[in-house]
């Protein structure tokens, strides 16, 4: 078992695609939402791959899961966070369109991985508890 395959998994990738476009915009902000909104949301974006990757160097299916539930929390802080910088105009439209999608993917994709992962927990319980 390679210890970190989480590399290869896309919501680990799409991930750390969202958390550097985050960063770039970032840098659009004005100095005063420096200690506010811009250190919050780059703390939230980060949270997002370094959940994804801790969660699937743990041996246990169920705390996988958890820390891919806390990546989606991140990410949907992310969001809120970047429809607010929106809202106060520091991004565009076409900036918050290309977050927004981005974001989107990385939604499917945990929740595709969470489901594989809770299938996986299905199949071994049918196996150890045949009716």
């Amino acid at each position: 078992m390679n210890d970190f395959y989480y590399r290869k998994v896309d919501a680990y990738k799409l991930a750390k695609e969202l958390t550097k476009q985050v960063y770039l915009l970032l840098r659009k902000f004005p100095p005063e939402e420096r200690y506010a909104l811009t250190d919050q949301t780059r703390r939230a974006a980060i949270s997002i791959p370094a959940n994804i990757a801790e969660g699937l160097g743990r041996f246990a299916i169920k705390e996988r899961i958890h820390f891919l539930d806390i990546a989606y929390g991140s990410l949907t802080e992310v969001l809120c966070e970047i429809e607010i910088a929106h809202d106060n105009l520091y991004i565009t439209d076409e900036e918050f369109a290309s977050i927004d999608l981005l974001a989107s993917r990385v939604s499917m994709t945990i929740y595709g991985l969470k489901k594989s992962l809770e299938e996986k927990i299905k199949n071994q319980n049918i196996i150890n508890n045949p009716e």
